[in-house]
């Protein structure tokens, strides 16, 4: 086992940012696991231990089913912040059986595939409304004009959000997913305390107009359930109705921009692509697996484990690397190379076990349905401007993606 700070993983690093799958080609090649010192976790980056990790019991998003900070070794979330913990902290990834089993048997009735199925035609007609007012443009931001407004659209549709209403939605998830990036800072943290007042209040003003009105939308289907014995708290709604937006859009829109933006630097797959759109199902797949919207999942470990012969005590944290998972050459052949009609591609951008994204089926809806309309409406769409990456590692996104319709 090395120390991983004698490796080329620095999640600071603007170059690491840039690219880091060769850094995570050599903690591969250095062992199965390395303890990280500047975040005090342990990082996993083999494909094989990452996929047995999701599913394993001994591993959990929270301790605090079990033991209190104090027994686990750790140290409680200083007060200011009692505002996002309280929100993150009871939204159903945070949570573990048997909250966790009631909260997605419920949320689960809103994603059957005859739900989902059902939003297909919405789905694409928004994604062709936005392609084609793109093209009407002449170009613009890829971000902004179709990546961001489809998946939105999508989440506030079913939780039954008005669109007047909309505006808000995707800063204050920007603000909340800060605290999910490694070691945030205190003005993080504040944004993310603020918005997660702000969205708080936002719905449980709309629930309780959902109690007197409901509708056919998800938030109404929530109180039903409650109302007939599901046992469902205000402030589990509340958690879960912010979990969705985050979550059902967040990936979505940087798998999108990552994608595009992959294309564009791969010309030959991108005409291949334009030739033939039976392709798009394997590319929505290969896009996500070649630059993973999601780079990190981390665990706690209830019960100590060991992994190739090192032992991870109780109350130490694993960080499951996806990044590095889906360029394992064990698992993918000539990995690096980004192939749209990769058929066995086991990635795991939606992680696996009980965790795994309940919004997985949606969210390849829409990044087929946009990446179709742009192929469409939109095909000689080309790169105006090199993008700017966030200086984020955790959640990889843009700032924006410019294009232009030639």
């Amino acid at each position: 086992m090395a120390a991983a700070s004698d490796l080329a993983f620095d999640p600071w690093d603007p170059a690491f940012l840039a690219d880091p799958y060769p850094a995570y080609a050599e903690l591969r090649a250095r062992g199965r696991v390395h303890y990280y010192e500047p975040t005090n976790q342990w990082l996993v980056p083999h494909h094989a231990d990452v996929s047995a990790l999701l599913r394993d019991r001994r591993l959990g998003r929270t301790y605090q089913h079990r033991f209190t900070h104090e027994e686990f070794g750790r140290t409680a979330p200083p007060p200011e912040q009692e505002p996002f913990h309280t929100l993150n902290d009871h939204g159903m990834l945070d949570l573990e059986p048997p909250d966790h089993t009631r909260i997605r048997r419920l949320v689960s009735k809103a994603f059957t595939p005859r739900t989902v199925e059902r939003l297909k035609p919405y789905v694409r007609g928004l994604a062709d409304e936005l392609a084609s007012a793109l093209v009407a443009e002449g170009g613009g931001d890829l971000l902004k004009d179709v990546a961001e407004p489809l998946p939105v659209a999508v989440i506030a549709e079913m939780l039954g959000i008005p669109e007047s209403d909309r505006a808000p939605l995707r800063p204050w998830s920007a603000d909340i997913c800060g605290m999910y990036e490694l070691n945030p800072s205190e003005e993080t943290a504040a944004k993310a305390v603020r918005a997660s007042v702000e969205f708080s209040d936002y719905l449980r003003e709309l629930i309780a107009a959902r109690r007197k009105e409901p509708g056919e939308d998800l938030v109404s289907g929530l109180i039903a359930a409650h109302d007939e014995g599901d046992r469902l708290t205000e402030q589990e709604m509340i958690s879960t109705c912010v979990l969705l937006l985050n979550a059902g859009h967040e990936a979505t829109v940087n798998s999108t921009v990552n994608g595009w933006y992959a294309l564009f630097r791969n010309p030959a797959q991108l005409e291949v692509l334009r030739a033939d759109h039976t392709l798009i199902p394997s590319a929505v797949e290969e896009l996500m697996r070649y630059d993973t919207p999601l780079q990190l999942f981390e665990r706690w470990v209830l019960d100590e484990i060991e992994i190739a012969g090192t032992t991870i005590p109780r109350g130490a944290e694993i960080a499951m690397l996806f990044g590095s998972a889906n360029h394992d050459p064990t698992v993918f052949e000539n990995p690096s190379a980004l192939d749209l009609a990769r058929q066995d591609n086991p990635h795991i951008s939606f992680s696996a076990g009980i965790h795994y994204c309940i919004g997985a089926p949606l969210a390849r809806i829409e990044l087929a349905a946009s990446m179709g309309a742009l192929l469409e409406r939109a095909s000689t769409l080309r790169l105006a401007a090199e993008p700017v990456r966030k200086p984020n590692f955790v959640i990889r996104g843009l700032e924006g993606l410019a294009v232009e319709v030639g």
